[in-house]
């Protein structure tokens, strides 16, 4: 059981890995420019035209031949065609070919923190880039450490904001989970996975993922079964009370769910 969930695990990184590097071809098309933004521009064969600059506060920059151009407000590939429009209408090429590469993202950002492959912050496509294209931007959840349940935080509405996001739901085939719009500002945050620990008479003692809805049963598999000596009778799990700190002692039925944290104790058979 547990090698199938960490198959899935990777499976679900995998694919969002090969989504990033999509993601992260079109945002570089489609990001949105704006003031503060660090870039690069080339022109093809024609190296006294690369420059590196960045937007002023009013949106323009100071480019050769053609003076201040306001790029804020317009696509990575509408600028492009701004300045190549603007070489080849004022007769300084033929067919300019221009490039600008996104140096630095200071006006649209969105932070990515937690148990990801590659945590940063991550450039915002303004108005249409989702959850799962930053998620596989940063190459997704790390498997069997990072938690489902991603958390976005950041303002709407000029409030402070919170939302936490069943992820693995959101790539459902009942779609249960919706692909979350994101926006400037926005913080994502992936926590460790909860754990359950169980020592005693087991073959394989230790800490485990607890998964969703996991039963005592599950958890006993997992970690191998009982050995020779073990007995279900009088299994004990220590459960700390949420509200008083206090931890409890608790007999669970296999069948009843266990919670993060629990500490399972197998005990040996007297007999």
């Amino acid at each position: 059981m547990k090698w199938m969930r960490d198959m899935a695990r990777w499976l679900l990184a995998t694919m969002l890995m090969v989504v990033g590097l999509s993601a992260q071809a079109a945002s570089q098309s489609e990001y949105v420019l704006g003031s503060g933004d660090q870039i690069r521009i080339t022109v093809y064969q024609n190296v006294d035209l690369l420059l590196e600059t960045r937007i002023t506060e009013g949106g323009t920059i100071s480019y050769p031949l053609l003076g201040t151009i306001k790029l804020g407000g317009l696509s990575v590939a509408d600028a492009e065609k701004k300045i190549a429009t603007g070489l080849r209408d004022g007769n300084f090429l033929k067919q300019p070919q221009v490039s600008i590469l996104l140096m630095t993202a200071a006006s649209s950002q969105v932070t990515v923190l937690g148990q990801v492959n590659r945590p940063s912050r991550y450039p915002l496509v303004a108005g249409n880039q989702r959850l799962s294209e930053i998620m596989g931007a940063a190459g997704g959840i790390v498997p069997g450490v990072g938690s489902d349940i991603v958390v976005v935080s950041g303002v709407r509405n000029g409030k402070p904001f919170r939302k936490e996001i069943d992820f693995p739901k959101v790539f459902a085939s009942t779609g249960t989970q919706e692909d979350f719009l994101m926006e400037n500002g926005d913080t994502v945050w992936v926590d460790r996975a909860p754990q359950v620990y169980i020592y005693g008479e087991v073959q394989r003692p230790g800490a485990q993922i607890l998964p969703r809805d996991a039963t005592l049963l599950q958890a006993l598999a997992t970690a191998g079964g009982l050995t020779l000596r073990g007995t279900q009778r009088g299994i004990r799990i220590h459960r700390r009370d949420e509200a008083s700190g206090e931890v409890k002692i608790l007999q669970l039925d296999v069948n009843d769910k266990l919670q993060p944290n629990d500490i399972i104790y197998v005990k040996e058979s007297l007999f």
